[in-house]
């Protein structure tokens, strides 16, 4: 009978012990004692990393203009079967004339009007299996050699060098192969400077720092058909030069102001620089003098982690599979609608800037929404309720066009505007559901999902030119059916997060306990 009481004795004894010495603050709770309120610093560091999306967004929907299918007109008393329902294919080459100089389109300057929807697909969606591939060798680097800060200068200087290449392009395979470069370049800004910005303040403000990026992403997006309107009649090369001469000189700024991720350095083991980072960032209020960071409760991982580890033990741990599989599948569908809707403007009835225009606008209240009222929102279910509607408005899209084109138009931008949101929120999410040492892997292989349903959005729009079902119809069954794989995954919000896989584990054992005593 003693035999059987003491484990319950021993339990007891530990359990008082434990509330009589409480454990030593954590990497998290240690960092936000010494961070305070947000300061000017903090968010001066936060809108300088995030500013990066706006040269990003700048380098994925270039192409909206520069790859465009210009407008043509008959030429006068020429050929009697020209007008404007024909298919110029058809007709004899001097019956029909581009409304524009030849230089104005990659399409009309190389004559690829003719050409098969794979060869004029074939730029856009280079430039985004440039991202997969680049998204896959580049993604483990911010999270070990590199860092988030140098991971984020070689990325904006590789897709500035590779944008002002594009310009000496010669013909649309070169075109493309330079496409694919400056994807492969652009492919982890946005992760980097996510993770990077959020990394550098507390649980406070976490959210609304994340949601910078998407204001900067909406100002890049915005700027692109100002600059096409300017330069309309001009040469595409125009606005490759245009994007990329600020890209460059922002790149340099990088090495000088940017901090680094002090948690990252803590898990690389670089104690005293990160002290150093934390101390220049505090609010200046915060007297962090009397705080140790020795003494803080913070386990190293207990796996090596070298270039593709963070990426295997993301597919070794069960939980972990499981939230990456899901949150993949989900960016996947959001990718599809949220690059292929701008892509597809070229194949509705309507002004292409200033649909163009109207998109970029949505997204203002996408991330304003964001950023409000992040702290209320329940990540699963905003998740699936937005998803859902910018599959059903997509589809309706499609039988719009029938009845009215303003109709169609209102009912892409609410789909548009959904796909935003669920970007925005996934993002974040993806954020809370992964540790430190694999986070930057972890949302790296989510935008990987992402990219990769942009890069088979350019065939459907292709296809959709003759077929409207291919292209909005298709994107709202895809989004809204992988819209349904985050019931799988745990409610994050207010939820500390971790900072290693084994704490995170931890946790995933307590919760399923609690489930399965509930």
């Amino acid at each position: 009978m003693s035999d059987s009481t003491s484990p319950l004795l021993l339990s007891q004894s530990d359990s008082i012990e434990s509330k009589q010495l409480p454990p030593p603050p954590s990497l998290d709770e240690t960092i936000e004692q010494c961070i305070g309120d947000f300061s000017w610093v903090q968010f001066l560091q936060a809108f300088l990393v995030s500013f990066a999306w706006v040269f990003d967004a700048q380098q994925t929907f270039i192409s909206v203009f520069t790859d465009a299918e210009p407008t043509w007109h008959c030429t006068q008393l020429v050929d009697e079967s020209c007008n404007s329902v024909s298919d110029i294919c058809q007709l004899s080459k001097n019956s029909w004339s581009w409304d524009f100089p030849v230089h104005t389109s990659i399409i009309s300057e190389w004559g690829l009007e003719c050409a098969s929807s794979l060869v004029k697909g074939l730029p856009a969606s280079s430039f985004f299996m440039g991202c997969l591939a680049g998204g896959f060798i580049l993604a483990t680097l911010a999270d070990t050699s590199l860092g988030r800060k140098n991971m984020l200068f070689l990325s904006c200087l590789m897709m500035s060098i590779s944008s002002l290449l594009t310009i000496l392009s010669p013909n649309v395979w070169i075109y493309s192969v330079l496409r694919f470069v400056n994807g492969f370049g652009r492919a982890t800004i946005g992760t980097c400077a996510i993770v990077l910005s959020t990394e550098l303040v507390g649980k406070k403000w976490r959210g609304q720092v994340g949601t910078i990026g998407f204001f900067c992403f909406t100002l890049g997006f915005l700027s692109l058909p100002a600059i096409a309107y300017v330069n309309r009649g001009s040469s595409w090369r125009t606005l490759y030069f245009w994007t990329s001469m600020p890209t460059l000189f922002y790149s340099m700024f990088i090495p000088f102001f940017v901090r680094e991720s002090p948690r990252w350095l803590f898990v690389q083991g670089r104690t005293e620089e990160a002290v150093l980072i934390i101390k220049s960032i505090a609010s200046t209020n915060q007297n962090i003098s009397h705080i140790s960071f020795s003494n803080f409760c913070f386990e190293r991982e207990t796996w090596n982690v070298d270039l593709y580890s963070a990426i295997k033990v993301l597919v070794e741990k069960k939980w972990a599979f499981r939230r990456l599989s899901a949150v993949m599948v989900a960016g996947f569908g959001i990718g599809m609608v949220y690059y292929g809707m701008p892509l597809g403007l070229g194949n509705l009835s309507f002004n292409l800037y200033l649909s163009v225009t109207l998109n970029a606008l949505s997204e203002l209240p996408s991330s304003m929404i964001t950023f409000f009222i992040i702290g209320k929102l329940n990540r699963r279910s905003s998740l699936l309720g937005f998803t859902i509607l910018s599959g059903i408005c997509s589809v309706m899209c499609v039988l719009a066009g029938k009845v009215s084109a303003t109709l169609q138009i209102g009912l892409e931008l609410v789909s548009f505007f959904s796909a935003c949101t669920a970007f925005g929120l996934i993002l974040i999410y993806t954020l809370e559901l992964f540790p430190t040492c694999v986070r930057n892997s972890a949302i790296s292989m989510l935008r990987q999902a992402v990219v990769l349903g942009g890069a088979i959005s350019p065939v459907l729009v292709a296809a959709g030119r003759k077929n409207g079902f291919l292209t909005f119809g298709v994107f709202g069954l895809v989004i809204g059916i992988c819209g349904l794989f985050v019931v799988s995954l745990p409610e994050t919000r207010d939820r500390t997060i971790s900072d290693t896989m084994d704490e995170e584990e931890y946790k995933e054992r307590v919760a399923f306990s609690c489930d399965n005593i509930s």
